[in-house]
């Protein structure tokens, strides 16, 4: 077994120190807010279900919007998306200090400020990880996900006890107006970085196809489906101890704002050890183990949390649930990345990010209401129990290992000179494939098809079929259709190196003389009185 590669590695490219040191410096003050947001808001309400919607209102956008902003990072500049992101936020931070200076501020209007915060965090988030195989080779990408990890919980374990002395000594407005100067630095690294502009033969899609184009290819992908379950379990049962967390420092431990950012600290001490044992125990173990091993870890950290009274005892359980925490959507995300083409890969990420936070946004509110109607004790003991279920869960539903697939383009369709005038728009268009294939061959290519059918539909075709000569039972048609002729070309260009097995394994089975044909058309569902698609012009002269 090869010797795991130095969680450091992707330090050796330049853009990438760039911006993750920025990112830092991003999540510094992004930490100082969520302690003030959540520390101001048991100042305003005595509702435990008002503290946890803190937490819900963040995570919110990230579940509704994601997919929307997965398609942009598809089919526009990621950094341009990204800066619009950070000033976006930064704009929301300064009027969110502002509006508490002046003492404007409600329970309800605390949570659209965080509200729109997460806006921008749902809007930059699938650009900056997409943009992650932009920056770092294949082989890096791993290390780079953790690294990402460990920069947010680095300021994790500095940034609450560093926003806990600011909310205790000088106020959460002066919380929420470092939040806004932190965005800078990003905002500026964001702007010197020229990546390289991306040569477009085809047209964008539109932004409800290409919406459409990930939830497809998700939906024919198993792996990620497996990932997504599994992260919505761990969001929705896990997000339990972060949102409840201001109520366990208050009134289990009966400490003040200091004692909330040490907590957090706690949490993010052991993110940091996760971070840095992750590329070593994954050398060690399978995807599935660790996923079960950071399930139960997260929900003993949890147990134990529900039971202290006691400070250091409460923050030796958040050191493993850090570790823990990262190491598990680490995984996930870098599960998602690999099993990805480019084309999808933003909307791939943002799917992932739906599920998870759409599980932590449900939880939040859920373990809320739940800490309202009985206690907060009782809400994390039911949390730690679901995350026993999630652990189960993998008996059934193993995580896939990370893909050894070559995902990158195939680039062997050459667009074919097309005898009629066709527009981009032209549809819809109807492929059938016609192949020779022996009797004892069948079950081989009937498997093979099976293949064929999902990476067709994956990749965009609709109403595939196969269908047999019954006067010539050797041949045998694939048939397919596409909205558009650049639908095709799309669908074409979509195509990795590994589909290409599936292609040759087919090519092999064929037993004409010449290869599978392939028919090219387009329907008409009605027989026009002139013909509306004419003959390209020729110079042939007539007889």
């Amino acid at each position: 077994m090869s010797s795991p590669a130095s969680p450091l590695a992707p330090f050796r490219h330049l853009i990438f120190r760039r911006l993750w040191t920025a990112t830092l410096l991003s999540n510094l003050g992004g930490l100082v807010q969520v302690v003030g947001a959540g520390w101001l808001m048991t100042s305003l309400s005595d509702s435990s279900g008002m503290v946890a919607l803190v937490q819900a209102s963040t995570t919110l956008p990230v579940m509704l919007f994601s997919l929307v902003s997965g398609a942009l990072a598809d089919n526009f500049n990621r950094r341009d998306i990204m800066l619009g992101a950070q000033v976006l936020m930064m704009a929301v931070s300064l009027l969110l200090a502002i509006f508490t200076f002046a003492g404007w501020l409600s329970p309800w209007l605390l949570l659209l400020f965080t509200f729109l915060i997460g806006c921008g965090t749902a809007l930059h988030n699938p650009s900056w990880q997409a943009s992650m195989g932009d920056i770092v080779p294949r082989d890096d990408l791993p290390g780079a996900v953790t690294l990402n990890s460990m920069s947010y919980n680095i300021m994790r374990s500095l940034g609450p006890a560093i926003g806990g002395i600011i909310v205790a000594t000088a106020g959460a407005a002066f919380a929420f107006a470092l939040n806004a100067a932190s965005y800078v630095a990003l905002i500026h690294a964001l702007y010197r970085w020229q990546p390289p502009r991306v040569s477009r033969t085809l047209p964008r899609e539109a932004l409800g196809s290409a919406v459409v184009a990930g939830l497809r290819y998700v939906a024919m992908s198993p792996n990620l489906l497996k990932v997504m379950g599994r992260s919505a379990i761990f969001g929705f049962s896990a997000v339990a101890l972060l949102a409840l967390l201001p109520l366990v420092a208050r009134d289990l431990i009966k400490g003040g704002a200091f004692t909330f950012g040490i907590l957090l600290g706690c949490f993010g001490a052991g993110a940091i050890i996760g971070a840095l044992l992750n590329n070593r125990i994954r050398s060690i173990w399978r995807n599935e183990t660790i996923v079960r091993a950071t399930f139960l870890g997260y929900g003993a950290g949890t147990l134990i949390l529900a039971f202290s009274h006691n400070l250091w005892l409460s923050c030796l359980a958040l050191l493993p649930a850090g570790a823990c925490w990262v190491m598990t959507l680490s995984l996930f995300n870098v599960t998602v990345q690999l099993s990805t083409p480019r084309w999808v890969v933003g909307r791939s990420l943002a799917m992932y990010q739906t599920s998870t936070f759409g599980g932590m946004t449900v939880g939040s509110w859920l373990w809320g209401v739940l800490a309202d109607l009985r206690n907060v004790e009782q809400a994390l003991i039911v949390a730690s129990a679901v995350l026993a279920l999630g652990a189960a869960i993998g008996l059934r539903y193993v995580l896939p290992e990370f893909s050894k697939l070559n995902l990158d383009p195939l680039n062997r369709f050459n667009e074919p000179e097309l005898q009629l005038e066709l527009s981009p728009r032209s549809g819809p268009i109807m492929v059938m494939i016609d192949y020779e294939i022996d009797q004892d061959d069948i079950p081989s290519f009937l498997n093979l098809m099976a293949s064929r059918r999902r990476i067709r539909l994956r990749d965009g075709a609709r109403q595939w079929g196969l269908l047999r000569d019954l006067e010539n039972p050797r041949t045998w048609t694939e048939s397919y259709h596409v909205p558009t002729w650049v639908e095709y070309v799309r669908h074409q260009q979509r195509r990795t190196q590994a589909d290409a097995y599936v292609n040759e394994k087919l090519r092999a089975l064929h037993r004409g003389s010449a290869p599978p044909r392939v028919h090219r058309m387009i329907e008409r569902q009605t027989v026009p009185i002139r013909d509306d698609t004419p003959l390209k012009q020729t110079h042939m002269e007539l007889p």
